[in-house]
């Protein structure tokens, strides 16, 4: 299983895109993997034939074989790897993976196996999913007592869900897949809630509810708010509108507030940094992070270099990652690399909100809707335009003032918007 971007510890085989026995060039795609931020292929690194190992729907933690490219010769035994890092969270260990026939192209697919017991490999470990290990200890199963229906006798999802609800998982029972499980709805009504339907989440979504949970009980923050004058950055837009191509699209409200949020962060470089383990990482390249909102999760896709990007650039950009996201089509290095945020709810009407530090960074920026509003100019009521600002900062590399000043200069580089075109 590839690493496929930082953050990633396993994988799902989603679909092979060749067969065992079938050649393969060196560049081409052979296998499309879930990642915890994203779908992708994987390239083979080496020309040859094609032995797949592990199954569509095998979910496998970094490092561990899901297919050989050689010669097509029968491959050698595989020697003792004492080297290489101990698999943990329900990994197979090398033992396991040895009593597992490898498949070749005479031998039918890894999903075809006629079902194996799920007795312990020699080191005692119970052949099981990470999925069907975290399940059996939320519902007190006791894995050693099931029959693995996954590949090559492997305990998995189904086999636990079966057993915590008395009854034996179904046989065959395909494993764990990347595609979210249909809605189990109880009959049950004596709570008083009526029925109640229960959703598995995807990966993405574990992903999201993990990190988010560690970021607010890790990450000390505090939040700043700020009315910003929008009258000049609306006049602004208006007149790029004027010049716009379908080629270089008139940048949006947020495209000027992640060009001003990059121009900030460049002049005060705490605040394009992190704490982590004690220390203080400042980064060199401003890379603004823009939450897009996709099916059933939340993507942060990266304008690198921000700071250096003219507004039609951020614009373009900016809209063709959101294409991306929406589509299912943003790879994990489009997701990577991010050094701040942009998050705008403003399109939903929301005037003012927080949101959640992204994990390696110290803020991130809250958008609202730009709202009309009467306001006092020279001693007189007038129509004004405004938008609310918060930005949510990490105590322990920003402190109030600086949190203070970083708003403040994203305030006036977009009420005085001709220094974003510069």
């Amino acid at each position: 299983m590839p690493r496929l971007s930082d953050s990633m510890e396993e994988g799902t085989i989603l679909r092979w895109l060749k067969a065992s026995g079938d050649s393969v060039e060196r560049g081409e795609e052979i296998v499309e993997i879930e990642t915890d931020k994203a779908n992708m292929t994987y390239e083979s690194d080496a020309a040859g034939v094609l032995e797949i190992v592990a199954s569509e729907g095998d979910t496998l933690p970094i490092g561990e074989l899901i297919a050989r490219v050689g010669d097509g010769s029968a491959p050698e035994p595989r020697e003792s790897t004492t080297a290489q890092p101990q698999q943990t969270h329900g990994a197979r260990s090398e033992e396991e993976a040895a009593a597992a026939p490898a498949p070749s192209p005479s031998m039918p697919a890894v999903g075809e196996r006629d079902e194996e017991p799920a007795s312990p490999t020699p080191n005692g470990r119970i052949k099981a999913s990470p999925v069907a290990r975290r399940l059996a200890r939320e519902h007190g199963v006791d894995l050693s007592a099931l029959s693995g229906s996954g590949p090559g006798g492997r305990i998995v999802k189904a086999d636990v869900e079966g057993a915590a609800q008395g009854a034996p998982a179904t046989e065959g029972a395909p494993a764990d897949t990347a595609v979210t499980p249909p809605a189990i709805t109880s009959g049950e009504r004596g709570s008083g809630k009526g029925e109640m339907t229960t959703v598995e989440l995807s990966r993405t979504q574990q992903t999201i509810a993990r990190r988010m949970a560690e970021a607010k009980a890790t990450v000390p923050e505090f939040q700043v708010t700020t009315d910003v004058d929008m009258a000049a950055a609306v006049a602004l837009r208006d007149e790029l509108k004027t010049v716009a191509t379908e080629q270089r699209p008139a940048p949006s409200y947020n495209d000027l507030v992640v060009k001003a949020a990059a121009l900030a962060l460049r002049e005060l470089p705490r605040a394009n940094g992190a704490y982590k383990d004690g220390r203080f990482e400042l980064y060199e390249r401003v890379n603004v992070g823009v939450a897009v909102a996709a099916e059933d999760a939340l993507l942060v896709p990266t304008i690198f270099d921000a700071d250096h990007k003219s507004l039609g650039e951020i614009a373009a950009e900016a809209r063709a990652l959101a294409a991306r996201v929406r589509a299912g089509q943003i790879t994990p290095p489009e997701l990577s690399g991010g050094t701040f945020t942009v998050s705008n709810l403003g399109m939903f009407g929301v005037t003012e909100f927080t949101a959640i530090i992204s994990s390696g960074q110290a803020g991130i920026l809250a958008v609202g809707a730009l709202r009309d509003e009467a306001v006092v100019a020279d001693g007189a009521i007038v129509p004004g335009k405004r938008m609310s600002l918060t930005l949510v900062c990490d105590h322990r590399i920003l402190y109030g003032a600086d949190g203070a000043q970083v708003l403040a200069r994203i305030r006036a580089l977009l009420e005085s918007p001709l220094a974003l075109a510069l």
